[in-house]
């Protein structure tokens, strides 16, 4: 929870008392004063998130606490307290730094309703930190293949329900925007959206950033932290690259996804907590847990719902209207207008396996945006492709006569023996490029595809394209 610890300062012990009976009941840690003097002490021995301070006590004036108390450093929020009340004292202390005015007398309800607002304001403050190196530019889902079709419906379905959701995928696929995409349509968007990079954390470190930590319980833990988990409350989080934790941690894991329950480290008490999980991967966890490096009980708690991100390779058609988004976003950033690409450009990025995928794109077009001159269209040498000509890459280059076979064929395979028809579809190709003498684009043009489509074949037979 983003408020923990709450100290009363009033000099009427039954205001004290029915502080403490009502906020201990509601598992919050509270301390009370009767004096600013015994306010001063508690304050430089603990922190306290929320502080409720009398405008008027036995040795001295409430508002200029108050203003010393705003000054410190992670000051607490501040309700102010009075049973003489005016609009025009309220206006001070407000201006002063106070997070809210209570008058005397008040009701229990009003208590727990302040404590409420104060939760929420601390959590927003706290996830605005976190939030600051978060994505930038568009978060759409840029696309109109066929596989990008699919892969939106499967979102549309999932993002509106509760499930946890594994998005697979290889490096630079955008398994990130995926995950905001299902934020976004989600229920809980006006909620918390908490990112945690597990491949950037070290075991300590991790587990820290996971659970928070008390102040004292490790070496540099100056005060009390919350963790993603509390600071995702009620919203989502997102774990990033979750193949990387360690096994201990994954088993720590999987009890906050069984009974959302944890405590900080160093602490005893049981934080409960609302998270909606969304996890990454670019790893085949269902290797990693035959191999004993993932946890099989922790995989299954995170695939209740699997998205597969397809690369680029398999995105056909996708690849320009993604050069274009690129060229605009980036043309805006770097105060270039009116940037468009060559025929021939356009070409040589379709032209291009993309193993890198759409963040790979995604910095070529940025590099030639910069690169690029006023007015010139931004052709194959800016984008750093090779050249091509009509239909032709100069990487096309015909390949030697039957070396084509002899790099894939079975030596296994037996006469009249029957194949799957991926087999049949190879035979076939391989058979295709021999009678073009190794010419890819002549063989394209028999086959009615493309070339990209060709070599995405001879690349899935591991031919040598160079």
């Amino acid at each position: 929870m983003a408020v923990d610890k709450i100290l009363i300062i009033d000099d009427e012990p039954f205001i004290r008392r029915t502080f403490e009976e009502v906020l201990r009941g509601k598992r919050y840690g509270v301390s009370s004063a009767g004096t600013l003097a015994e306010a001063e002490r508690l304050l430089k021995k603990d922190h306290f998130d929320v502080v409720f301070l009398d405008v008027r006590l036995p040795d001295g004036e409430g508002t200029p606490f108050l203003e010393r108390v705003s000054k410190i450093q992670h000051p607490p929020l501040v309700v102010m307290m009075s049973g003489f009340g005016t609009v025009e004292s309220a206006v001070e202390c407000m201006r002063a730094g106070a997070f809210d005015y209570l008058l005397k007398p008040f009701s229990v309800s009003q208590i727990e309703v302040l404590v409420k607002k104060a939760e929420g304001y601390k959590q927003m403050l706290q996830v605005n930190e976190y939030m600051t190196a978060e994505l930038t530019g568009s978060k759409d889902l840029v696309g109109e293949s066929e596989a990008m079709q699919r892969l939106k419906e499967m979102l549309k379905k999932v993002a509106p329900t509760e499930a946890t959701v594994l998005i697979q995928g290889e490096n630079g696929t955008g398994k990130e925007l995926v995950a905001h995409a299902i934020y976004h349509c989600s229920s809980r968007s006006q909620a918390p959206y908490v990112r945690v990079n597990c491949a950037a954390l070290s075991e300590s470190l991790m587990e820290s950033e996971f659970f928070g930590h008390e102040k004292g319980s490790f070496t540099g833990a100056t005060e009390r932290r919350e963790g993603r988990f509390e600071l995702a409350n009620g919203g989502t989080l997102l774990l990033d690259e979750i193949s990387e934790i360690s096994p201990r941690l994954q088993a720590k894991l999987l009890r906050v996804l069984q009974e959302r329950e944890f405590e900080r480290v160093g602490g005893s008490k049981t934080i409960q907590v609302d998270v909606r999980v969304l996890a990454t991967t670019n790893r085949d966890l269902k290797k990693s847990v035959e191999k004993g490096d993932f946890r099989e009980d922790l995989f299954y708690r995170l695939n209740v719902f699997p998205v597969e991100v397809p690369p680029l390779r398999e995105r056909a058609g996708d690849i320009s209207i993604l050069a274009e988004h690129f060229l605009q976003r980036f043309g805006r950033q770097h105060g270039r207008s009116g940037l468009k690409f060559s025929a021939e450009g356009l070409r040589s990025l379709d032209a291009h396996l993309w193993p890198g995928n759409v963040r790979e794109l995604q910095n070529t077009i940025e590099r030639s945006v910069i690169l690029s001159d006023p007015g010139a269209p931004i052709n194959s040498t800016v984008l750093g492709l090779p050249p091509v000509h009509g239909d032709y890459a100069e990487e096309d280059a015909p390949l030697p006569s039957g070396k084509v076979r002899e790099a894939v064929e079975s030596p296994n395979a037996k006469e009249g023996e029957l194949v799957p028809l991926a087999e049949v579809e190879k035979e076939y190709i391989l058979r295709t490029l021999d009678a073009c003498d190794g010419n890819r684009t002549k063989a394209a043009a028999v086959l009615d595809i493309s070339i990209r489509t060709l070599r995405n074949k001879l690349n899935e037979y591991r031919v040598a394209l160079t």
